[in-house]
């Protein structure tokens, strides 16, 4: 089993930046796949950013060039860091690892872009 625990997520105005964290409950060496999913209102839940165990990260196109990926091994934790918030970034971010063959998800936490 991994836990993952959410933080971060809040109110800000449009151009602000938040950073989302993610701490698991595993050495995330052990996990092949962590990032983040959003999902707005609505709206089927959809992929934001992605980092693999072996170096690489992928991301949506509509958070290309804002949003970056990282990650510390040493604190199993994977961050999110948002820049140039827009107001359809608002949604719930929800954390993901994929381990083996199983997929584990956090509570999510709620990003709120307005003035």
């Amino acid at each position: 089993q991994v836990q993952l625990v959410e933080s971060g997520g809040g109110l800000v105005q449009p151009g602000g930046s938040l950073r989302l964290s993610c701490a698991a409950s595993v050495s995330i060496f052990s996990i092949s796949a962590m990032g983040w999913y959003r999902q707005a209102p609505g709206k089927e839940r959809e992929l934001v950013a992605r980092t693999f165990n072996y170096g690489s990260s992928n991301y949506a196109d509509s958070v290309k060039g804002r949003f970056t990926i990282s990650r510390d091994n040493a604190k199993n934790t994977v961050y999110l860091q948002m820049n140039s918030l827009k107001p359809e970034d608002t949604a719930v971010y929800y954390c993901h690892a994929r381990r083996w063959e199983d997929d584990y998800w956090g509570q999510g936490t709620q990003v709120t872009v307005s003035s």
